[in-house]
Order: C-alpha cells, then sequence, then structure tokens
C-alpha cells in the first residue's frame, strides 16, 4: 500500500489501500467511474497542499492528478488561458506574468495544482481565482457525464465553492482563466502588499514587480514551499478569517472593542483570524508535542520535525480552535479539506 505522507505538503497521511496516477484528463475519468462503479470510495489527489489526511490513511483508490497541457486563445483584450489540472499553480502564475497576461499575479507562490484552485477559491493579497475563472471542465461522477460550468454555475465564494461544498460530485479537469492582456498588474487591493510596493491601495504596478513583492511577503511568513525551513512544512493557512453577521460582529466587539475588521458590503464583517489566534494566547511558535504555529505566520500549522502525526496536528487545531471560541465567541473554519479525520469537538 502507498503511504499518503510524501503526497502531502505537511508529510502527514497514512495508505491507501490502492494508489493510481491520470496522466491524461481520459485517464482520470475512467479510474474515477471504474471506481464508482465498483463503489469504491475515491479520493482524487492534487498536490497535497491543502489536505489533511488521517494517520489510518484512505480505505479506497487514490487518484493521483498528473494531467498536462495549456492551450491560449484571443478574446479581444483578454486571453483564454484552458490549463489541465494537474499543472503547477506557481508555474501558471509565472508563465502569465511572463507573457504579459494580469489578473493572477497576486497569487503567485500559492503551492498546488491548477485542479484545486476553482475547488477552494484559491486567493492571496486581494485577488481571488473567481475573479478570473471563466469555465471549469469537470467530470460530474453524478450523471456520469463531462460538462463545462461558467464561472456562475461554480458558487464561488469566500475560500469555497460548489465543487467544495459537495467534494463527491465533480472531478475538475481543466480549468479556463480569461487575463487582461497587459503588463500592469490589477489594482492593488491588499493594504500589506501596497505598503511593501509603495504605491496607494488601487495603483497599479508592472506584475512581475506584484509578483517579486508577493513572493518576497510570502517566503516571510515561511509560505513557499523550501525543503530547508521547516515552517514550510504546513498546509498554509489552516483557519479562514471568519466572515460574521452584524450580530456576530457587535458580540465581537463587546467582547474586543476597536478589534481589526474589514466591513463587507452586505453589512457583514470579516475578522483576522491571525489575531484572535495571536490575542487568544497562542503566538507564533507556540508548541504542542512535535507540532507548533509556524514562527512566521500564525495562522499555519507545521509539522516541523516531520515525525509528528495528523492527530498531533489536530490536537493543536482543536486546542486553537476552542481557545478563540471562548475568548470571542467566533468559531473558526479550517480551510484544509480534511480527509477520514476531523477536529474534536
Amino acid at each position: 500500500m502507498q503511504t499518503l505522507a510524501p503526497y502531502t505538503t505537511l508529510g502527514l497521511g497514512g495508505p491507501a489501500r490502492r494508489f493510481a496516477e491520470a496522466v491524461t484528463a481520459e485517464q482520470l475519468v475512467s479510474l474515477v467511474a471504474d471506481a464508482d462503479r465498483r463503489a469504491e470510495p475515491t479520493l482524487v489527489l492534487g498536490g497535497g497542499s491543502n489536505l489533511v489526511v488521517a494517520d489510518e490513511g484512505f480505505d479506497g483508490v487514490v487518484v493521483r492528478v498528473a494531467t498536462e497541457g495549456v492551450s491560449v486563445s484571443r478574446d479581444g483584450e483578454q486571453v483564454l488561458v484552458t490549463v489541465e489540472a494537474g499543472e503547477d499553480w506557481d508555474s501558471l502564475v509565472a508563465h502569465a506574468v511572463a507573457e504579459g497576461w494580469s489578473g493572477i499575479e497576486c497569487m503567485s507562490g500559492i503551492p498546488g495544482l491548477v485542479g484545486s484552485t476553482p475547488i477552494q477559491n484559491v486567493g492571496a493579497y486581494g485577488q481571488e481565482v473567481a475573479q478570473t475563472i471563466r469555465c471549469v471542465r469537470a467530470y460530474d461522477r453524478r450523471t456520469r457525464q463531462v460538462v463545462d460550468l461558467e464561472a456562475r454555475q461554480c458558487g464561488f465564494s469566500y475560500r469555497t465553492s460548489a465543487f467544495k461544498r459537495d467534494l463527491a460530485r465533480h472531478v475538475v479537469l481543466a480549468v479556463t482563466y480569461a487575463l487582461d492582456i497587459s503588463q500592469a498588474s490589477t489594482p492593488i487591493a491588499y493594504k500589506e502588499l501596497a505598503g511593501k510596493l509603495g504605491v496607494e491601495l488601487g495603483e497599479r504596478v508592472s506584475s512581475e514587480r506584484a509578483r517579486a513583492a508577493v513572493l518576497e511577503l510570502r517566503r516571510g511568513k515561511g509560505m513557499v514551499l523550501d525543503p530547508g525551513d521547516p515552517d514550510t512544512r504546513s498546509a498554509g493557512s489552516f483557519f479562514t478569517n471568519p466572515i460574521l453577521s452584524p450580530a456576530e460582529a457587535a458580540d465581537l466587539e463587546s467582547r474586543a472593542p476597536g478589534h481589526p475588521r474589514w466591513d463587507l458590503p452586505d453589512g457583514a464583517v470579516k475578522v483576522p483570524a491571525a489575531w484572535l489566534i495571536e490575542q487568544a494566547g497562542y503566538p507564533k511558535g507556540y508548541t504542542l508535542g512535535p507540532v507548533r504555529i509556524s514562527t512566521k505566520h500564525t495562522l499555519a500549522l507545521t509539522n516541523p520535525s516531520g515525525q509528528a502525526t495528523t492527530a498531533d496536528l489536530l490536537a493543536l487545531a482543536a486546542e486553537v480552535r476552542d481557545g478563540v471560541r471562548e475568548k470571542f465567541g467566533v468559531t473558526l473554519v479550517n480551510e484544509p479539506v480534511l480527509v477520514n479525520c476531523e477536529l474534536a469537538e
């Protein structure tokens, strides 16, 4: 049986009962469809960067996506870039910047494969893929058909999508992004990045400059994979920034007057999870046995020695979640997909 730990950025996870690799979209569909016909549990594995797999592993077939291919067509002042699910995401970003296509440059350095980007509605530094995705080609396991879903059909919202809300239904085969033909970035929409660049929010810089600044910021937080940096042995941000209703926001304000917040158009309020975690008593470097919060980034839970177990990691995650809830009345939600495991209540 194939151990899954080497296929995840956390370096955690037990064995798969059966393991297969798909190098074409047709092979990917065939492997999943065959498993479905046998009623065999199936896990489609991409880059393993947003995944927490149980120590017991996965009692079914793991299909690793290794498809390749990029095609480009012109659409007015944009290019439509159709990318197979198994392509590396950051390589795509680098290629787009080199070609003078803008819209994804601020998502530089995010580990993982293209196929995972619509599932998570991947985003960083003021951009998210929902802003550029034109179409997602997927295998619908319910109808047993390959479908092309327009962006409006994908149910995108903050760090989630229709794909994530029903992980068992669709297998992403390819994604088409609509990118502007421009050497300039999209308007800088994130305060930290604007400060790094020395510009005002809403200004543009070259996409190349924006990419370089984002990579520097991410490296400073241990968020660019580096075998020599134990802080990068993580699943990225473990918790999403909570979005609170007006009533929930009022309750938090009574507990923590003047807390950092972003007011959203619908009256909801987004609160930085990192601030909640630190103020609840869990600073960078906080350690629980062989796992710890990154020394560089409060939202990353790490396996620095490579000797931890998934149970160790989940124990730390549950402690942090419970500590924040007790102090602030806010329940943090995990961002990575949990496979055959869960946070204890």
